[in-house]
């Protein structure tokens, strides 16, 4: 609908016209407003992306995400500017614009693909985190050279310049935090209406967006990601109901964005840069070797694998961001008379348009040939946030395993993060569960509520999804006063003890045991002996190799490997 329509519209027109032209009548946004309405909806998608930052995820590639957004975008920055000036012989300042334009990975390419296709947990993080946290970082670049510009002529490094980009930080940062707690406040202590939450929240992200551009410009950006970023390590009640409103907003706010931004650029400007093969051989330059140089230097030390650098070198899709920030710019400083300013915007929205087509046709063909999709998935969700449910998952975290609780009692839920574990809070009965990135390399399921039919739908519905290597449940009340021969033959997490003896013998004595055996008999005059007092209850059996295994009804025939293995129960320690 923008240029391309121009070849085949009776009158060479665009079929939309995203600014308004007095002279013709046509168009939607009058002067400016464009820019002014894609600055805002910017913030809304960068705010909604820093709410999915959590800081438990980062263990392990912390320091790598921090170097990719620091140090990564520096390599970016000057070895892009660099490198647009001599390939495409444009004058330095418009290259180091450029450069500083491209240097972000948008989120918004990069969310589809981790929802679509289960990466490693390593590499989704580091994925889903330089994406959202370096965006601001593009836009500040880009905002220190167009003062440069602007200030100086395109020439002359002026303190001017630097004492904006340090305010820019300063505001943003300071603005952004504290905003994120106000709001957090508000919505703990009910000041907030239930009906009134989500445009409550809207209008509170807009207003900071706004009121950020006003002490500092351009700081509007940083602020609203540190202000979701805050948010999303909160306990904030109803968290997942914003979380839900704002991806919405996002999907529909991005679909708008790169049809306005896209169709305001002319067929000419097209043409000046893809009737141009210096253009091609700078693009190439960004993909094939400036991002490879970038990943590998910032990951080196890191706990990523070989193959985890080279997918992430290869991952590096631009996005809205950069689209809508080089429209701004690139418009202003062509209206200012800059030279070469004319290039920024198509040379950037090449780049957006090359990067997206090549990182959605090969980016299932690269991850399944480099081994990072998620072959075995051995994590483990934990339906219910109730003590028993907390002791088993810590105890699961500490043999190196991914555990997620899962209740819609917040309460629960703050308890469980309190101790360390990752929880999420989700009504089981709607399909929010199902989409969570966070939840891609579970395998096993373990239903643990006091509610029977909570538990059995849990398993019903969602073992094909997150218990493709075993779902299993608490036995009911009803099937245990079953003889045993007749109880369920499998898909339970104990046969012999319910929600109710569970949660008194963890009350009483809340601990986690393992009792090493080497010979079937001993572990079987062992289990027998629990069943009397009461005081114990058997979980798991884990092998020499270090692998649980949920204890099976029928025990004679399940298959331990040779050596020592254990009896991991709960409860009170048995003696000797």
């Amino acid at each position: 609908v923008g240029p391309l329509s121009t070849l085949f519209t009776d009158t060479g027109e665009k079929l939309l016209n995203p600014i308004y032209d007095p002279g013709t009548g046509k168009g939607l946004f009058p002067g400016e407003y464009l820019f002014s309405f894609v600055s805002l909806a910017i913030g809304i998608i960068l705010f909604e992306g820093g709410l999915t930052l959590k800081r438990s995820e980062i263990k392990g590639v912390g320091p790598a995400i921090l170097k990719l957004v620091t140090l990564g975008s520096a390599i970016t920055f000057l070895g892009g500017g660099f490198a647009t000036h001599f390939i495409m012989q444009l004058n330095w300042p418009v290259s180091f614009m450029f450069s500083g334009l491209v240097v972000v990975t948008g989120p918004t390419v990069i969310a589809p693909i981790l929802r679509n296709l289960p990466l490693t947990r390593n590499v989704a993080t580091v994925l889903k985190w330089e994406s959202i946290l370096i965006d601001p970082i593009g836009a500040l670049l880009a905002v220190l050279v167009f003062e440069f510009i602007i200030s100086a002529g395109g020439v002359s490094f002026t303190s001017m310049a630097m004492i904006t980009f340090l305010r820019v930080i300063l505001v943003g940062m300071a603005l952004g935090a504290i905003a994120g707690w106000a709001l957090f406040q508000f919505i703990r202590r009910n000041w907030i209406p239930s009906y009134l939450l989500n445009v409550f929240t809207l209008a509170f992200v807009l207003g900071v967006f706004v009121m950020s551009n006003v002490v500092a410009e351009e700081s509007g950006l940083l602020s609203v990601v540190v202000m979701g970023t805050v948010m999303g390590n909160l306990d904030i009640p109803r968290f997942r109901e914003i979380l839900l409103f704002k991806e919405s907003l996002s999907v529909l706010l991005i679909s708008i964005l790169f049809i306005l931004l896209s169709a305001q650029i002319d067929l000419e400007e097209l043409l000046l840069v893809f009737s141009n093969w210096r253009s091609f051989v700078l693009f190439g330059f960004f993909i094939f070797a400036l991002r490879p140089i970038g990943v590998i230097i910032c990951t080196n030390g890191s706990d990523l694998k070989t193959a985890e650098k080279l997918f992430i070198s290869w991952v590096g899709p631009r996005g809205i961001v950069a689209a809508g920030i080089a429209s701004l710019f690139g418009a202003t400083l062509t209206r200012l008379g800059i030279e070469d300013a004319e290039y920024i915007t198509p040379m950037v929205f090449m780049v957006v348009m090359g990067t997206v087509l090549l990182i959605a046709l090969t980016v299932r063909p690269v991850a399944k040939g480099l081994g990072v999709c998620l072959v075995a998935s051995r994590g483990i969700l934990i339906v219910g946030a109730n003590q028993a449910a907390r002791l088993l998952a810590t105890y699961l975290r500490d043999n190196q395993r991914h555990v997620v609780l899962v209740d819609s009692n917040e309460g629960s839920i703050r308890q469980a993060r309190s101790q360390g574990l990752e929880a999420i809070p989700a009504n089981i009965y709607s399909d929010d569960l199902a989409e969570q990135i966070d939840l891609a390399d579970m395998g096993f399921l373990l239903a643990m509520t006091s509610s029977v039919e909570l538990n059995q739908f849990a398993v019903t519905r969602y073992q094909n999804e997150f218990g493709e290597n075993g779902a299993f449940r608490l036995i009911s009340p009803e099937e245990l006063k079953m003889l045993p021969e007749d109880r369920p033959r499998e898909g339970l997490l104990s046969y012999t003890d319910d929600f109710l003896n569970l949660n008194e013998v963890v009350r009483d004595f809340p601990f986690v045991h393992e009792k090493a055996f080497s010979q079937k008999s001993d572990l079987f005059a062992v289990m027998a002996g629990m069943g009397v007092a009461v005081q114990q209850i058997p979980v798991f059996v884990k092998d020499s190799q270090g692998e649980i295994h949920p204890i099976p009804f029928d025990l004679e025939h399940f298959q331990f490997a040779p050596g020592v293995f254990y009896l991991v129960y709960l409860g009170k320690k048995l003696e000797g």
